[in-house]
């Protein structure tokens, strides 16, 4: 039995083959990376670029040609008297001063006969007076205050650099203008300032108010006015107290000058 047990088993064995056994799985490869795909774009013939023409911009405002003021020679001094003396006798000119010497007149009158209400005991009416006084001081001011800066503009409108004119200007009126012009004169760094004074200042005890007037001035300014060589009639003031070598003056021959009307006077 137990060869005829082994011979049925060979025999078996032949046809179906050797026994099922459990492999062991393949071994497994990675997956192969394929390069990504591009998105499909369609084909579009080739198109020949437009030239494109430059770019014009709007024209610019056009360019101001530098416009050359033709050469005024400035006048002789024969006709800038004349032109001062014209200057001076305009009705515009002359109406002021006249409405300020009026407001001048009626002012003395009330402070006047406000002093004689309150010596007589009348103290409302010496108010009273004293306002309306005031009133007219005020207006005269206001009028030669228009007379003076008219007349400073119309004579100084041929004055050269560095000069100014004061034809037809009071005492007061005269220093206060030349105040200025020497302030504005060392801001711009100027060395010396010609001033012309004229017979303007020639009114009623003018040359007594004008001395202290030129003295204090000199010495606010730390002034030396010199007389110019060429002309004894001319001065020249030298700002800072900078001497030259010409002969200095002070105020005493200022005021002998203008009591003598030795003409114009450029201090």
């Amino acid at each position: 039995m137990g060869i005829i047990s082994s011979f049925l088993g060979a025999f078996f064995g032949l046809f179906s083959g050797p026994e099922d056994r459990p492999q062991p799985p393949p071994p497994q490869r990675p997956p192969q990376q394929r390069p990504p795909q591009q998105p499909f774009r369609p084909y579009r013939p080739h198109q020949p670029q437009e030239e494109r023409p430059p770019q014009s911009y709007p024209p610019g405002p056009p360019k101001k040609q530098q416009q050359h003021k033709p050469h005024t020679p400035r006048p002789s001094k024969n006709n800038r008297s004349d032109l001062n003396q014209i200057n001076q006798d305009d009705p515009h000119y002359a109406s002021l001063r006249a409405r300020a010497k009026d407001e001048g007149d009626n002012m003395a009158r009330c402070f006047e006969e406000s002093k004689r209400a309150y010596t007589s005991g009348d103290g409302a009416k010496a108010k009273t007076l004293s306002n309306e006084g005031k009133e007219h001081k005020a207006r005269m001011e206001q009028s030669n205050a228009e007379a003076s800066a008219w007349i400073y503009a119309k004579n100084n409108e041929d004055s050269g650099p560095g000069e100014i004119d004061l034809h037809g200007l009071y005492v007061k009126e005269a220093i206060d203008y030349t105040d200025r012009a020497i302030v504005a004169a060392k801001r711009r760094g100027d060395t010396t300032i010609n001033i012309i004074v004229g017979k303007g200042l020639h009114s009623s005890g003018g040359v007594a108010k004008l001395k202290p007037a030129i003295e204090a001035l000199m010495q606010k300014h730390d002034l030396i006015a010199e007389l110019d060589p060429d002309n004894s009639g001319v001065l020249i003031v030298q700002l800072g107290g900078r001497k030259s070598g010409r002969r200095a003056i002070g105020a005493d021959e200022v005021t002998r000058r203008l009591e003598k009307s030795e003409g114009c006077l450029i201090m």
